[in-house]
């Protein structure tokens, strides 16, 4: 039989260049959009259209759209989505490949964007952005504008459409292929999405400068730089909530928040350390994670700390660590810090697995607090691709290898539920199956609870299956006792 391909809802041969990769992208996702609910609805949701299930949602492409002056706007795309006698509208430009968003045509977009009542502009390319702001400067519009900007890289949207698939699942299995159907067609190389591979221009002048100390405070290029490393921290962040189907996201100090703060900070850490760090925060883990570049010594440091065990010494406490830690690299750092000792000991795994003292400080018997650490040597190109691997993908593998095995199976110690000391009051009474004696005088019975009487015995009397009434008033069902024995149950202070 000759070759055959398999028949693709989403074709990727034939794209000839990236107007046309663009054009296909923007219709398979728009289309897919309304097919699949619920990926329609991770994406549109934060956006403020209705995640209503009798929501309908419309897509257009190559929308014309004519401004007060006269000219004509095309945006790639229009998302209208109906619920009852509301309607919520957003126009779309979508990138792709290497191509950047231009400011000129995303502000001609929010004037079509009012003359037809629009609520959004939505940007979409490869580009990421540092946190909090938009990737393309020099947009127009107001904090209190009624229309909104929003970007989305082809990132995230690929990594919420992993996440609604092999996570969260969708139950209809047509629309789960469907949806199956656009990410295949996403992590493929001629569709014009790519993953983030380069540290930017200015990726050489800082690491060069930085190890000889020949960098400028001035040189443009640092804020380039530091522009990236927030896009790869946040690239990071994608890529392990679409391998975890968790929300995994970038923490920030409340101070760095602002852009233009954390640019800032960005930059006085790589002039002061010649560092550029982050942190990472995967949902129930049992630490957030910091990622640390450090271009003075060539290494990417991956972090994390977990409080000891409260009810350990310290050789329990470093063996209840490194027993969660069997599956972790050998030349994993553990630094142990006792209370209120001014520097820790410091052991790799391999010596602390065998010798629990290599983490006890002298004269330090209570461990604390650990502290990992795993370093790799950093790539030196700006991208990942080449003969050796790159910075980029030296800090994805760094990431990855710490997650995987150390990270996700490490468990915080949790203090002991509170035990009760009271000893119960001896059971005095005979147990089920055990003979009771009888007795023909009421005085001669024993002072017993109605429910711990023991098995059914014929009494002597014959009055199986009367009721008496216990302490609460009642009815209880006593098969096995006679008239007198149920007079003392029903009244064990006797009659005044």
């Amino acid at each position: 039989m000759t070759q055959m391909q398999r028949a693709r809802l989403i074709p990727v041969s034939g794209i000839s260049g990236n107007a046309e990769a663009e054009q296909r992208a923007t219709s398979a996702l728009l289309a897919v959009m309304t097919t699949v609910r619920d990926f329609s609805n991770e994406v549109l949701g934060s956006l403020g259209a209705s995640r209503a299930g009798k929501a309908t949602v419309e897509t257009f492409i190559e929308v014309e759209v004519k401004l007060p002056d006269g000219s004509k706007v095309r945006p790639d795309g229009l998302i209208r989505v109906s619920y009852g006698k509301s309607e919520w509208t957003a126009l779309v430009e979508v990138k792709t490949g290497t191509a950047e968003l231009g400011a000129d045509q995303l502000n001609s977009y929010l004037v079509a964007a009012k003359e037809i009542g629009a609520d959004e502009v939505i940007s979409i390319s490869n580009e990421i952005g540092i946190a909090g702001a938009h990737p393309t400067p020099g947009l127009k519009v107001r904090a209190n504008s009624r229309i909104k900007v929003h970007h989305f890289s082809w990132s995230r949207l690929l990594s919420i459409a992993v996440q609604c698939k092999e996570h969260t699942g969708v139950e209809d299995p047509e629309q789960s292929w469907i949806l199956g159907e656009l990410i295949r067609y996403l992590e493929h190389p001629s569709s014009g999405v790519t993953s983030f591979d380069d540290m930017g221009k200015g990726w050489n002048e800082v690491r060069d400068g930085i190890r000889r100390g020949t960098l400028l405070k001035t040189s443009d290029a640092l804020d380039d730089v530091a522009t990236k490393w927030d896009e790869l921290t946040r690239y990071l962040a994608l890529r392990l909530s679409a391998e975890t189907g968790a929300s995994v996201v970038q923490l920030l100090p409340r101070s760095e928040r602002d852009p233009k703060s954390r640019l800032q900070a960005l930059r006085s850490e790589l002039l002061d350390s010649g560092q550029m760090s982050s942190e990472v925060r995967v949902p129930d883990a049992a630490s957030d994670m910091t990622v640390t570049a450090d271009l003075r010594s060539g290494q990417i440091i991956i972090e994390a700390s977990i409080d000891a065990p409260a009810d350990k010494k310290g050789r329990g406490s470093v063996g209840w660590l490194t027993r969660q830690l069997r599956d972790a690299p050998p030349d994993l750092r553990i630094e142990a810090f006792a209370k209120n000792a001014r520097t820790p000991a410091s052991a790799q795994l391999a010596t602390a697995a065998s010798d629990s003292n290599s983490l006890i400080a002298e004269g330090q018997s209570d461990i604390r607090r650990f502290h990992l650490s795993l370093f790799r040597d950093a790539g030196k190109s700006r991208r990942s691709g080449g003969r050796s691997p790159g910075f980029i993908t030296t800090v994805n593998s760094a990431v990855d290898e710490f997650y995987q095995l150390v990270l996700q199976d490490l468990t915080p110690w949790v203090r002991s539920a509170p035990k009760v000391h009271r000893s119960p009051e001896p059971d005095t009474f005979p147990q089920p199956g055990e003979p009771q004696p009888l007795e023909s005088e009421p005085s001669s019975v024993p002072k017993r609870r109605a429910d711990d009487l023991g098995s059914p015995v014929t009494s002597v009397a014959g009055d199986v299956g009367v009721e008496a009434e216990d302490e609460l008033g009642v009815g209880v069902a006593e098969p096995g006792l006679g008239r007198a024995e149920i007079d003392a149950v029903a009244d064990p202070l006797g009659s005044s």
